[in-house]
């Protein structure tokens, strides 16, 4: 990296080592492996690291090692580790409102809908609060179907929605075969991916107009008026962090409208500054505007878990004297929407949105971009703010992945090894498949970042040479 001599290095970044209770942690890891199930994971053959300590963008495990959090934990971390003000405000509504039933109206939970509806398009008023994102993704669709008064939902391949029933079977990556029972009334589509186009495309221009294309039949072929909704992550996150060409979204959006389908947006991960707007979809088309938003993840940094739906009006008025069947005991919780509140809060107070939009645009894109231009195994980098994606490929002029899809045991070892050597220099990455994901907090510094991506350098040079 340029001036790399000159640069800061961890010592001098990092906040103060805390204490860590060796001890403690050794009791931790004995009891996780005692008696915890952990998730997506074969329970044999588990070694967790285990967390002692955290702030900003920093962790310690048990044995004190430091890490530069590069993977936001699981890309929801967006205003770092212990943020002050969201911690105080936890603190705070515990001291005089633990929790409350839904059926009753709070403080925090008003004020926390009135911020996110704020930030929302013009015409989506309302938020019904899940507690993450797949039961937001299963209420965006519940609300549709009975909208609509039709079944089938349309998603993409190369995509992820959660874990609860619906939003499995929506999902378009290899986790959804083990629990795909058929029996949801999904049908699945190619979307926009250049890079590895299924439309023998060579400009944004032609894939776009060929996966709308693509879509217009299927949704012709399965019978429009059968149809209640398209479901999309605006940017799909760990399927690889590939933004849609110019005028997809709006295509989606006029076929949609076209045949009285609903649009779906899932921003559980793209949102909340993760892109460098408060909502992905403030960036692509000139804005897009869906008829429900399913959100989680940074709406509060993950401290208290929260997610939800934005419902446009319309869908808003199918409700207004029917009732809607469904509810959640800890919907729109105190102490996760007072979390909330101070998250949205320093977000707009700090700049934390437009300084993750700078930081992609003058540090991590360049940063990427230069890596690729040293390192063959970069096929592509793609991304924007604080969301990349490294597509690592085992020969650049066939684009064949580094490691097979869904690859596991000895087949995903290059990856494995990727991880090893971040992790032994202090980094702690997000990978999938054959990608590694650059998805640090949106507080990110400038100097934290370019560290980041030093160390990356090393990590690739030592386990693929250059």
């Amino acid at each position: 990296m340029t001036d790399v001599a000159a640069q800061p290095t961890a010592d001098e970044l990092a906040p103060p080592t805390p204490v860590i209770d060796r001890d403690a942690a050794r009791r931790a890891y004995d009891d996780d492996r005692a008696h915890v199930f952990h998730s997506w994971s074969a329970q044999g053959a588990l070694t967790p690291m285990v967390v002692a300590a955290a702030q900003g963008c920093w962790l310690w495990d048990g044995e004190g090692n430091r890490y530069l959090d590069f993977s936001s934990q699981l890309v929801n971390t967006n205003i770092g580790h212990q943020h002050p003000a969201v911690v105080a405000a936890i603190q705070e509504q515990a001291g005089r409102l633990c929790t409350i039933a839904p059926q009753h109206a709070n403080d925090v939970r008003s004020e926390a809908a009135r911020l996110v509806t704020e930030r929302a398009p013009q015409g989506l008023d309302h938020v019904f609060f899940t507690n993450g994102g797949a039961e937001a993704i299963e209420n965006a669709v519940r609300m549709a179907r009975l909208h609509t008064g039709r079944r089938k939902v349309l998603s993409r391949y190369r995509s992820y929605h959660g874990h609860t029933q619906a939003a499995i079977h929506l999902t378009g990556d290899p986790r959804r075969w083990p629990n795909d029972s058929g029996a949801e009334g999904v049908v699945h589509f190619v979307g926009p991916f250049l890079y590895r186009s299924q439309f023998h495309a060579t400009t944004e221009a032609e894939e776009s107009e060929r996966a709308l294309a693509h879509l217009a039949h299927v949704v012709e072929m399965e019978g429009p008026a059968t149809i209640a909704a398209i479901v999309l992550e605006t940017i799909p996150g760990t399927a690889g962090i590939m933004t849609p060409p110019p005028g997809y979204l709006a295509g989606v959006r006029e076929l949609c409208d076209r045949h009285g389908i609903l649009l779906i947006l899932d921003e559980v991960m793209a949102g909340f500054g993760r892109t460098g707007e408060w909502f992905a979809l403030d960036g692509i088309d000139g804005g897009v505007t869906p008829d429900l938003i399913a959100f989680a993840k940074g709406v509060n940094s993950g401290y208290v878990p929260l997610g939800g739906v934005i419902l446009s009006n319309a869908v808003y008025e199918t409700f207004r004297e029917r009732p809607y069947p469904g509810g959640l005991t800890y919907s729109g919780h105190p102490l996760a929407c007072a979390a909330a509140v101070a998250t949205i809060r320093a977000m707009e107070q700090d700049g934390i949105v437009d300084h993750a939009r700078r930081i992609g645009q003058d540090v991590l894109g360049p940063g990427l971009r230069e890596l690729a231009a040293r390192h063959a195994v970069i096929g592509e980098v793609r991304g924007r703010g604080v969301f990349w994606a490294l597509e690592l490929v085992a020969d650049r002029e066939t684009r064949e992945p580094l490691v097979p899809y869904n690859a596991s045991g000895a087949a995903a070892k290059p990856m494995n090894d990727l991880v090893a050597a971040c992790k032994r220099r202090g980094l702690l990455p997000f990978v999938n498949m054959n990608r590694l994901h650059v998805v640090p907090p949106c507080i990110v510094t400038e100097a934290e970042a370019r560290l980041g991506l030093r160390l990356l350098d090393e990590a690739l040079a030592e386990v693929f040479g250059g």
